[in-house]
């Protein structure tokens, strides 16, 4: 394998030490910068074009290392940014892994699994941890069904007459069906009848799930334009 170039950032010295001393022991490493901030990592990676990247994230600012990749991959397309973190929150990881690094690692991972992890991220093999793509594929999933509900729910209130467009907008507003009724002049039986209607074409059983749908979407403005 041809000589891998890398570069540290971290805000804590005695780490980045660390890590230079840990692989400068591998022939196939070369360690080519380490930065205390991402603001340093962003300029030390276009002056050394490293191959890798080990970019902590809470250093100047708590997402500072997810700027910093941003900016590294956006200018360094060729350059693979590996976080090594003590941070596991899966909103982090979400976040600073839809800037298009190539992997996400704990500070406590073994020696030698950093740095197969830095040869995959160099021949572009990169194997997630099972704990980190559980957790992307989970927000990819959750992303898809809402993309889904959103599209089921626009298509159908295209459906809706006059009248139930109405109605939706007062469930909204929390009135129920008596007070529906009074506000629209006719028994509550009818709008008990209307608004099973509604819920039919929702696939909902009950005016609450609907309404909590149309909320979790951040639809409610398609009724009270």
């Amino acid at each position: 394998m041809d000589l891998i170039k890398v570069l540290i950032a971290d805000d804590f010295r005695l780490l980045r030490e660390d890590l230079e001393d840990i692989l400068s022991e591998y022939e196939n490493i070369e360690v080519v910068g380490a930065a205390e901030s991402g603001e340093e990592a962003v300029k030390l990676a276009l002056e050394k074009k490293p191959d890798v990247c080990l970019m902590d994230i809470d250093m100047e600012t708590p997402t500072a290392g997810i700027d910093a990749a941003k900016k590294i991959i956006d200018e360094l397309p060729n350059t693979k940014v590996i976080y090594l973190t003590a941070y596991e929150a899966d909103d982090i990881i979400i976040d600073s892994m839809g800037v298009g690094a190539a992997n996400y690692l704990v500070k406590d991972v073994e020696d030698d699994k950093l740095v197969e992890k830095i040869e995959q991220a160099y021949l572009n093999q990169n194997v997630l941890e099972p704990d980190i793509n559980r957790t992307l594929m989970n927000e990819y999933t959750r992303l898809r069904y809402s993309e889904q509900s959103l599209l089921f729910f626009i298509n159908n209130v295209g459906k809706l007459t006059p009248a139930e467009f109405e109605i939706v907008k007062m469930m909204l507003e929390g009135k129920t069906n008596k007070e529906i009724a009074k506000a629209r002049f006719v028994e509550a039986v009818t709008i008990k009848s209307q608004v099973r209607s509604i819920l039919n074409k929702f696939g909902c059983s009950r005016k609450r799930e609907m309404v909590e749908m149309i909320k979790n979407l951040k639809l409610e403005y398609l009724f009270f334009e």
